[in-house]
């Protein structure tokens, strides 16, 4: 089977499995969720809609975010780990969306990653999300589960992007991106994963490797 093939059969059985695809970071305004996904580095995401609950009514609007004093905004953040760099990076960035882009978030790859602490995966969470602009977002889930499904064979982020783009259809890749994580959670679990209860199991490559013969 082509991997495109395989690819949109993926797709199919994680549409029927999370009918809905909604992102695991809450937020309401664009900002919100490129502070989200800061914070998200090296956390759970659990963790920062926790700490993001108290945060966004703390700092109401991006100015007050560009107007935070550093010290403080380090403790309001520092659950979610690397504190120090996560804060100086969140007000830079508002500090830069309000002086370069007049407080709108950008919608395009290249602006995007002007943005202080923004990367790819950042970027085109935003594009996906926001703008609704095909997107292939390569966190941890996405790239256990595309490397044992066989469908890349990179772990770098940028090379998986690279590879998993043109295999997904363009208009389902942003929620494509979103299921992957629930699936990652649920069943393709990184230590243990349930192959046993995996409905992808006959496409997965990992499974036809480890499965007793």
């Amino acid at each position: 089977m082509r991997k495109k093939e395989k690819t949109v059969k993926v797709c199919d059985v994680l549409e029927e499995m999370y009918p809905e695809a909604p992102c695991a970071l809450k937020y309401k305004e664009p900002y919100e969720l490129l502070i989200a996904v800061r914070l998200s580095a090296q956390c759970t995401d659990a963790r920062v809609n926790i700490v993001t609950e108290t945060l966004f009514v703390k700092y109401p609007t991006l100015e007050s975010f560009a107007q935070a004093d550093l010290s403080e905004l380090e403790q309001d953040v520092k659950p979610c780990g690397f504190y120090k760099t996560k804060a100086k990076s969140i007000i830079e960035m508002a500090q830069r969306l309000i002086d370069v882009y007049d407080s709108r978030i950008p919608d395009n790859m290249d602006e995007l990653l002007t943005l202080p602490g923004v990367g790819r995966k950042t970027a085109n969470l935003i594009l996906g999300d926001v703008y609704g602009q095909p997107a292939v977002v390569t966190d941890t889930h996405f790239i256990r589960i595309t490397g044992r499904l066989g469908l890349t064979d990179n772990k770098e982020p940028e090379k998986v992007e690279r590879d998993l783009r043109p295999l997904i259809p363009a208009e389902r890749s942003s929620d494509f991106c979103h299921r992957i994580v629930q699936f990652g959670r649920d069943v393709c679990t990184a230590r243990k994963p349930k192959c046993s209860e995996c409905r992808l199991r006959e496409l997965c490559r990992y499974y036809k490797k480890n499965s007793p013969k």
